[in-house]
């Protein structure tokens, strides 16, 4: 029992040591020039980010499940004992690596100032974005993070939907 309490909090360890907060800069973007651009908030709505399988918590817990259910048996069935052991091992790790890595996110809308809509999924942070919001896209080594424009920024005005008219008419 000590060992399966073990496992799931080195899971749970490793999966805190992991971040996509757009709060937290990682050390190898830290004074690195990055581009920004404009935007404003369209619409924003809750997302849930699936946890990652990295194969580390079903591998702990395999090897967990292995030894404690070979080691409360004795002879042949200590083998059988021990790989059915493994067996629910790795699937309850599996099962707590990918609970404990989940993220609360958002997909937050943007209207950019050439016209064209994008699209970003990022951690929930500090932040709280609302439509209207002037933002600004920060990209640093691929990654881009949304962000509050600074005050006093104007938002991107929405362009007008494009008007159909027939070929041929010119009112």
């Amino acid at each position: 029992m000590k060992r399966t309490v073990l496992a799931a909090a080195l899971v749970a360890l490793l999966a805190a040591c992991s971040t996509t907060s757009p709060d937290v800069v990682q050390r190898g973007d830290a004074q690195r020039l990055s581009s920004v651009q404009d935007a404003t908030v369209l619409s924003v709505r809750p997302v849930t980010v699936d946890g990652s399988q990295s194969g580390v918590g079903a591998m702990t817990g395999g090897v967990l499940g292995g030894l404690a259910g070979s080691s409360h048996s004795s002879g042949n069935e200590s083998v059988a004992i021990g790989v059915i052991g493994a067996v629910a091992g790795a699937v309850a790790g599996h099962a707590i690596e990918r609970a404990a890595t989940r993220e609360d996110a958002v997909e937050i809308l943007l209207q950019m100032r050439g016209g064209e809509r994008r699209a970003i999924v990022q951690a929930r942070a500090a932040e709280v974005f609302q439509p209207g919001d002037a933002v600004i896209l920060v990209t640093t080594n691929g990654t881009t993070r949304v962000t509050k424009a600074p005050a006093g920024t104007q938002p991107v005005a929405p362009l007008p939907a494009p008007v159909y008219k027939p070929e041929g008419r010119t009112s």
